[in-house]
């Protein structure tokens, strides 16, 4: 599948609703954004075109300059250079600004969230906003929030409830979180390059792993692991975050034009990652993999005791609990 036909497929099939903006009064500024994406990959294709967005938006006067595959390092050298003020904006996932707060870490919990309704409330929300502030005192902070999907386990045999997970050997992100909770559905965490988990796969070093679909399909790993169980334990939003010293040196009306096209970006990659997910299920389907969709109940209840662990702790448990209060109106 050509990645990037599909992105610019979906992107630019959308309607431009940006006004326009008094760019005969802005002063000249291109904002240098890094990132250690493909620019196959749906946040590359969404800022390619929040980029054209922005231009076009302010008569040529804003402009956005990209460094994508990591040019300028992986997300903590590129946020370092956000600190020292030598880039303007680049991309770190919640688990990365989880290293500068502890607010950020409460998204590595299991099942935090009812469901992608309650996940995109609480991202897009006052939650969101909140978070948000919290990284401002470190040099920078997110002015945009995106949608990864969800991330389930694949493996070898069929996975439908916690007790099929006894004894298998699971790749995962290495971090106490994942440890505890791998541990606590019965299996063994296993840390493994991400490089080498197809071969690990195919040898049988390991019995399975767990990514968002399009991951799956991407990695290959769809050829060696024919079961994918959407259990859906946790959901991780990507953010585009700008340096402080960037910010507090563009006008008020460059920040109001670039808040717009950032605001219209979020939306636009959340249409692109929906058709990518269609668009790989499909794939993998005709590559022999089963879908299971899988009772959800059994998974949390195995995972309560990370849960009220969370909870009782006195920096993460108040973050937890403004994510349950946005859920509560919110139906399974």
């Amino acid at each position: 599948m050509n990645m990037k036909k599909i992105a610019a497929g979906v992107l630019f099939a959308l309607p431009l609703t940006l006004t326009g903006f008094a760019a005969q009064a802005m002063e000249s500024v291109t904002l240098k954004l890094a990132h250690n994406l493909d620019t196959s990959h749906v946040v590359h294709q969404t800022w390619v075109k929040m980029a054209k967005d922005l231009s076009d938006a302010t008569g040529g006067k804003m402009k956005i300059r990209i460094y994508p595959g990591g040019q300028m390092g992986g997300p903590r050298e590129t946020l370092e250079l956000l600190q020292n003020g030598a880039l303007d904006m680049t991309k770190a996932m919640a688990n990365e600004l989880e290293a500068f707060t502890p607010a950020y870490s409460i998204f590595s919990l299991p099942y935090l969230f009812k469901n992608d309704e309650h996940f995109k409330a609480v991202i897009h929300g006052e939650i969101g906003k909140q978070m948000m502030e919290e990284t401002k005192s470190k040099g920078f902070f997110p002015i945009g929030a995106y949608v990864g999907g969800t991330r389930s386990f694949y493996a070898k045999k069929a996975i439908t409830s916690p007790a099929d997970m006894k004894g298998m050997k699971i790749r995962v992100i290495t971090t106490p979180t994942t440890i505890k909770f791998i541990e606590l559905l019965g299996a063994s965490p296993v840390s493994i390059p991400f490089g080498e988990v197809y071969t690990a796969l195919q040898q049988g070093v390991i019995d399975g792993a767990e990514n968002n679909e399009p991951s799956f399909v991407q990695t290959r790993h769809v050829e060696v692991t024919k079961y994918y169980t959407e259990n859906q334990h946790t959901a991780v939003p990507d953010y585009l975050v700008i340096s402080d010293k960037t910010w507090n040196k563009l006008s008020q009306e460059q920040r109001d034009a670039l808040t717009k096209v950032v605001k219209a970006s979020e939306q636009e990659q959340e249409t692109m990652w929906n058709s990518l997910v269609s668009e790989t299920r499909k794939q993998a389907e005709q590559q022999g993999a089963t879908f299971i969709n899988v009772d959800k109940e059994p998974f949390r209840q195995a995972l309560k005791p990370l849960y009220d662990e969370f909870k009782q702790d006195p920096v993460k448990g108040p973050w937890i609990t403004k994510v349950e209060e946005a859920g509560a109106n919110i139906t399974l």
